[in-house]
């Protein structure tokens, strides 16, 4: 099946050609070129955590494939859901799931279902698709680039541990099958504090902020709850970094942080944004 897009026109420019310009304004041109293994991106409209997106995107080397893992916000589907075939579609691309690895991650990972439901409407990973469709047309991109979709509407922290565990053991896997060059990024979707002030929103992101840096998913999963920081993705990051530990990462970066109060005006009542490369 070819799954539309969702929000076209309102999370980001509805045409091909005013979406490669909105996307193209956020673009950092001079960024170095770094081999992530995992990424921070958030997910609002373009508008407002564009800049922070661009900058991530700007700064990787593309992969042959993207594990997509952000938060379901539509309620929809099983609890851990994973669209293992088909295609994606957003004004400027399609892109083929990696069903290779799909079905790799589903051997590994009981506790994923295969469905596409809960990604009809979710806007999530959606948003991280102009970005990437932008730099997949680059000569130094992976030709036939790829996807896997997953969203997360609950998960323990032992859940996230086996979740990240078992995405990195699917991944060495096909990396050890494969006959040509196979490389992944995951993706952890997600936006920072919600709807609190500039202030707050920072003082709390930076917590957040830190126990990615230190590569502690233990201590991500703990902080947000014990400050009740509303990143609504915390579980994808914390996935992803138990994931980027077990393929051997070593450090983590910010990249960029911003909220919406820079774009809005509103000070009183932001979203904070952070962009950031594990390796």
């Amino acid at each position: 099946m070819k799954r539309p897009p969702a929000v076209a026109g309102q999370f980001y420019q509805g045409t091909a050609s005013k979406l490669t310009q909105q996307v193209k304004q956020y673009i950092n041109t001079n960024a170095v070129k770094e081999h992530a293994i995992g990424i921070l991106s958030p997910h609002a409209g373009l508008i407002y955590s564009g800049s922070v997106a661009g900058e991530v995107y700007s700064a990787i080397a593309f992969p042959k494939t993207f594990v997509l893992i952000g938060p379901n916000h539509t309620g929809l589907g099983a609890k851990v859901s994973m669209m293992a075939s088909g295609e994606w579609e957003i004004p400027t691309g399609v892109f083929s799931i990696d069903e290779k690895l799909s079905r790799r991650i589903a051997a590994n990972t009981p506790l994923i279902s295969k469905d596409a439901q809960a990604h009809t409407f979710e806007h999530s990973l959606e948003v991280q698709l102009p970005f990437i469709a932008y730099f997949s047309k680059e000569p130094s991109a992976s030709g036939g680039l790829k996807i896997v979709p997953i969203v997360v509407m609950s998960a323990s922290l032992e859940e996230c541990r086996l979740l990240g565990e078992g995405i990195a053991k699917a991944i060495k896997s096909v990396i050890a099958s494969s006959v040509e060059r196979y490389s992944v990024v995951i993706v952890a979707s997600s936006d920072m504090s919600h709807y609190v002030s500039d202030d707050v929103a920072r003082q709390k992101d930076r917590k957040a902020i830190e126990m990615i840096r230190a590569l502690n998913p233990e201590g991500l999963y703990e902080v947000v709850g014990r400050e009740r920081i509303s990143m609504c993705g915390y579980l994808p990051a914390t996935i992803m970094l138990f994931a980027a530990k077990a393929l051997g990462a070593i450090e983590a970066r910010l990249v960029k942080y911003a909220t919406s109060g820079e774009v809005s005006g509103d000070y009183d009542q932001v979203v904070g944004y952070a962009g950031m490369i594990v390796k």
